[in-house]
């Protein structure tokens, strides 16, 4: 099977080839033999890249050290769950998976517009052709993972402890799910801009897998920013690192899409724009991959220096040259239907949305990209740290929020002021509560209480939207209130699953402000003895060192310390931390000894404790965090998940009591009760 692998790895190649030649020309020629000849030929590529696949997985769990990626990145004692993922540990391996769910992507995207579309389809298959083939060449040819080793090792390295954990088990799949799924959109914008069909009508499918983009997008962020919290041990989940940018550049710019999409949809306005945002979100995900894999930049997150890096800057720059020169020979056909009437619009918060939103995503790209630039024209690399992120990204991040509970409120076209007044009144009232409440209980920080005055301020406006919509169905059909919550949102997903999505935002940065009360305390202690520490709502905690215990577990030998903790008098259990040094199958050192943090996790606040080191057979050196809020940043993660899950899921049809209904309602009646309500 290895052995298929490796001859599939070039079919698919040659598939790929295929695919964009005849594509192209069956559509410059209008044959339609010609076009299906290549959507067969996307089917046989991802066939066999799906079987190269296998192949490596199969000399993955077999042990064949003769591949230079199995020595690499395996070692004959490593779990089994981890052999599946070393599938994405190294280079080359994670550029077949990248190949695998690419090719994937576009069977799809082929097949489920095996009957729509057709004007443009050829085009669209070529240009995920050209994208699969490219991908597939800098595997080949760049970091193929079937390299022979000269010699064939006892054993191999290992994977890096930082790798052995769920989070990272997971958090690979889920960005590449997402940064490859804008594949799919863009090609569609190439098919659109080629045939000039650059009205609604592409609209639809690109849509659907802008949000695929974004779901898997916002899972792989989160699943990050956790892993980095539990497993590299400084008690944080966001650096600003450029590899943790890069994933969280087309993340912005896929959600300002998924909004300003809905101007087009309901006026015809920001055709030019929708389009630059899709081949914006492409090209930031090749952008991404550059930094990630060419190793101009270090990071832990980071492929070591490759000459791969060189296949995407190329790549890049080529695509990039194209696609402008596309969009800029069909501006008149991008023309939009309509202008927008009021500054104070809904349309017009969705864009002033979509422009913080560039903001966040230029300052971020600016930061990442400067130490890149600053070496090349200087030759000494200049680094930009958090310091300028919080300060440029923060306040647009607050205004961003305040955005998120504007919008819903305005009504579309032109807002009156009694609109105005009459919808802003609760949703203001509530997040002026929360900031007094706040401030009554002591709280002093400006950052927080402005964080906590907005985010009370998008909750109220969340509410209030549930509840107008909830008493229009109950009042329209009779139905309880379960029922009509229920089919409130089955009716309506796009906007109401949106709105849970928004909810998961305002929990998100509810999270983030509670960082800015965090406290530490360090200390070196011998077994029983005990160090204090206040947490930030003003407990006091005692900490009391059980010792130092070394055992061997699993692939690896490990040095724990252990405390007893009590909080006010009362006793709240054990917590540890360990330092592991991993070894192979023969015993020998691989890497360099990882830590391994200890948590005691609630809704309040996170005790992380931190095994810096041991000082001789019986003290430990410690770091003991109190981190509060932090669970609610998960939480909100998986909050934005299942709103994104909402909206995604397909439209359900309307009951024939509903219509019913429906039918005995005047139709003035009808479109107040419709647009008010969004039921």
């Amino acid at each position: 099977m290895i052995l298929v692998g490796e001859l599939s790895l070039w079919v698919a190649l040659l598939m790929a080839a295929w695919t964009t030649t005849v594509s192209f020309s069956g559509g410059l020629q209008g044959r339609s033999d010609l076009v299906k000849s290549g959507e067969r030929a996307m089917y046989a590529t991802f066939g066999f890249t799906l079987l190269s696949s296998i192949g490596l997985w199969t000399a993955l769990f077999t042990h064949d050290f003769s591949i230079k990626f199995v020595a690499s990145y395996t070692s004959a004692n490593l779990p089994k769950a981890y052999l599946f993922t070393a599938f994405w540990a190294g280079q080359a391996g994670s550029l077949l998976f990248w190949g695998l769910i690419l090719t994937m992507y576009c069977a799809i995207a082929v097949f489920s517009n095996r009957r729509s579309n057709r004007a443009m389809m050829p085009y669209v298959t070529g240009t995920l052709g050209v994208v699969s083939l490219f991908f597939l060449m800098a595997t080949a040819f760049g970091a193929n993972p079937y390299e022979r080793l000269d010699w064939v090792p006892a054993d191999g390295r290992g994977m890096n402890p930082q790798l052995q954990n769920p989070g990272m088990a997971a958090h690979p799949p889920m960005l590449y799910l997402g940064y490859i799924a804008t594949a799919v959109p863009f090609a569609f914008a190439v098919g659109a801009l080629i045939t000039r069909q650059l009205d609604a009508q592409w609209l639809g499918a690109v849509r659907r897998w802008a949000l695929v983009s974004w779901f898997f997008l916002t899972i792989g962020i989160v699943l990050g920013m956790w892993w980095a919290y539990v497993e590299l041990g400084w008690s944080g989940y966001w650096a600003w690192d450029a590899v943790e940018n890069s994933s969280f550049l087309p993340w912005l710019t896929v959600t300002a899409f998924l909004h300003s999409i809905m101007i087009q949809e309901k006026r015809g306005m920001l055709r030019k724009w929708n389009v630059t945002l899709v081949v914006l979100s492409f090209l930031l995900t090749i952008l991404g991959t550059f930094i990630t894999r060419s190793g101009i930049i270090e990071s832990v997150h980071a492929f070591a220096q490759s000459s791969v890096g060189n296949w995407f800057l190329g790549f890049l720059i080529v695509v990039t040259a194209l696609t402008a020169w596309l969009v800029s020979t069909r501006l008149n056909d991008l023309q939009a239907n309509a202008e927008l009437e009021s500054m104070v619009s809904r349309e017009a918060a969705f864009l002033y949305n979509n422009l913080v939103l560039i903001g966040i995503c230029f300052a971020t790209l600016w930061g990442t990209i400067f130490p890149i630039l600053s070496e090349w024209v200087k030759g000494d690399k200049i680094t930009v740290g958090p310091p300028f992120f919080n300060a440029v990204n923060g306040p647009l991040g607050l205004l961003l929020l305040a955005l998120t509970g504007i919008g819903p409120l305005i009504a579309w076209r032109r807002a009156s002021v009694s609109n105005l007044r009459r919808q802003f009144t609760w949703p203001v009232g509530f997040g002026v509560a929360v900031f007094v409440t706040l401030i009554a209980l002591g709280m002093r920080d400006a950052y927080a209480l402005i964080s906590y005055l907005l985010a009370g301020f998008v909750f109220g406006t969340i509410i209030q939207e549930f509840v107008k919509g909830i008493g229009a169905r109950r009042k329209m059909y009779g139905e309880g209130l379960v029922s009509a919550s229920l089919r409130l949102v089955a009716r309506n997903r796009r906007r109401y699953g949106g709105y849970i999505v928004h909810f998961g935002v305002v929990v998100i940065f509810c999270g983030f402000a509670g960082l800015m009360f965090k406290r530490d305390v360090t200390a070196v202690l011998k077994t029983g003895e005990s160090v204090k520490a206040t947490d930030p709502y003003g407990h006091e905690w005692t900490f009391t060192s059980q010792g130092i215990s070394r055992f061997e577990q699993l692939n690896r030998n490990v040095v724990a310390i252990t405390f007893d903790m009590t909080r006010d008098g009362k006793r709240m259990g054990l917590l540890s931390s360990e330092k592991r040094q991993h070894v192979n199958s023969m015993g020998e050192p691989t890497f360099e000894p990882s830590t391994e943090v200890g948590i005691l996790e609630s809704p309040k606040q996170d005790v992380y404790l931190v095994f810096t080191g041991a000082v001789d057979a019986d003290t430990a050196a410690v770091h003991i965090h109190f981190n509060p809020l932090v669970w609610w940043v998960w939480f909100g993660g998986i909050v934005m998940a299942f709103g994104g899950v909402i909206v995604m899921w397909p439209q359900a049809q309307r009951a024939e009591r509903e219509s019913g209904y429906m039918a005995q309602i005047p139709m003035g009646r009808e479109r107040e009760t419709m647009s008010g309500a969004g039921v």
